[in-house]
C-alpha cells in the first residue's frame, strides 16, 4: 500500500482563476513547491491567459513548501512580463517567507502574512 505524501511532500496544487476583464489573475497554491516541479510550475506561469493580466495575487496560504529554484521561477515570470505586473502574494507562511526574501521576491511584489 502507498504512503500517504506528508504536507512537506505533498504534491502541488495549482489554480488559476481571472476576473472578467483579465486584468487580474488570482494563483492559488498549496502543497509543496520543489526542484523537481519548476517545469510544470514554468508552463503554469507562462499562460497567455496569466501573462496578460496585470496584478498578479498569488495566495500561497496552502503552501508547506517552497525551495530557492521555484522561488527563482516566480521572480523570473513576474519580472519578464511584457508589461509591468503588479503583485500581492498573501498567506504566506514563515518558512515560504523567507525563500521569497533569499531572491529579492520581496523586492517586485507586496508580501502580506
Amino acid at each position: 500500500m502507498a504512503a500517504e505524501p506528508t504536507p512537506a511532500t505533498a504534491p502541488l496544487h495549482l489554480h488559476l482563476t481571472l476576473t472578467t476583464d483579465g486584468q487580474r489573475a488570482t494563483l492559488v497554491f498549496g502543497g509543496a513547491l520543489e526542484t523537481h516541479m519548476i517545469r510544470t510550475l514554468e508552463e503554469q506561469l507562462a499562460s497567455p491567459r496569466l501573462r496578460l493580466a496585470r496584478v498578479w495575487e498569488l495566495d500561497m496560504s496552502d503552501l508547506t513548501r517552497l525551495d530557492l529554484p521555484c522561488a527563482y521561477a516566480l521572480l523570473r515570470a513576474a519580472t519578464t512580463s511584457p508589461e509591468p505586473t503588479e503583485l500581492h502574494i498573501r498567506g504566506v507562511r514563515r518558512t515560504v517567507q523567507r525563500s521569497l526574501r533569499e531572491t529579492g521576491l520581496d523586492a517586485v511584489a507586496a508580501i502580506e502574512d
